[in-house]
């Protein structure tokens, strides 16, 4: 496909389907907004085979010591960096299981870092600082489908064996082509014509946290439907890990945080009280 058919598919650059926004009133701005929201999740629906090809090849690698790192620039680099984050205190994981790498680096998490993601090899260089392998999957966050940061990424993480997958917003994008197990919700025209921070935005984050979420179940990170792993940052999980004590071995609130406390996780506190003789 040439380039000028690419540009013509570009669904995230193409114009709003509101006009004269600076004309409407807060009411009808937030109302069209939310309308414009309530047709993200019919596209990541469509997108559930291709998240589930994806998914199912992570877990595989995973269970044998695999990590997921993210590649990703301005807002989808944030994104990943903002799941990765959130996954050692859910799930009592360590921090280098799943990390997010942003063009310009953490600085850019706070601000634009002008240019960062129009050098395709630096993605590469600091995946292998990471010393990563075949056991490895490397995603690709990408609104647009164009970022030169991550395509270079991605491209040399497939090509040195590890498992590629992406996440973007556009139909026969270049990182979609180049990518093992590419991931395409295509939720249209943004409100704010190319402000991929919304729709396109929501879109990533949905799916995100539907990969590592399943990822985390498969790896036994949750029982039944509790967060059994969590980490005890704060009184309200010290909380919420007794009462989850509480209901699964039926002691009062003052045993089952006390157990808590001893053990560190729900899991192992729930273990140890059962492995009692």
């Amino acid at each position: 496909m040439n380039n000028k058919t690419k540009k013509e598919t570009s669904v995230t650059e193409s114009s709003s389907h509101y006009d004269n926004l600076d004309k409407m009133n807060v009411e009808e701005l937030l109302t069209s907004i939310n309308k414009e929201d309530a047709t993200v999740h019919l596209a990541v629906e469509k997108a559930l085979p291709q998240i589930t090809a994806l998914t199912e090849r992570i877990v595989k690698r995973m269970k044998k010591g695999g990590r997921i790192f993210y590649l990703g620039a301005g807002t989808s680099g944030r994104l990943g960096v903002l799941d990765a984050s959130e996954l050692p205190p859910t799930f009592g994981v360590p921090n280098n299981m799943v990390i997010g790498l942003i063009a310009g680096g953490d600085t850019a998490l706070r601000q634009a870092v002008e240019s960062a993601e129009d050098d395709p090899e630096m993605a590469w260089k600091e995946l292998n600082e990471y010393k990563v392998d075949e056991l490895d999957t490397v995603i690709g966050i990408a609104a647009s489908g164009t970022t030169p940061y991550v395509i270079g990424g991605i491209e040399l993480a497939r090509k040195n064996g590890l498992l590629t997958g992406c996440i973007t917003c556009n139909p026969n994008s270049k990182v979609a082509e180049v990518t093992e197990f590419p991931v395409e919700a295509i939720v249209g025209p943004e409100f704010v014509t190319g402000s991929t921070r919304m729709k396109a935005g929501t879109a990533q984050k949905m799916i995100l946290n539907m990969i590592t979420t399943t990822t985390m179940i498969k790896l036994g990170r949750v029982k039944g439907n509790k967060m059994v792993n969590m980490q005890l940052t704060n009184k309200k999980l010290i909380d919420r890990g007794s009462r989850m004590i509480m209901d699964e071995i039926k002691l009062d609130y003052s045993e089952s945080k006390d157990l808590l406390l001893k053990y560190g996780s729900v899991k192992k506190a729930i273990d140890a009280y059962k492995d009692k003789p």
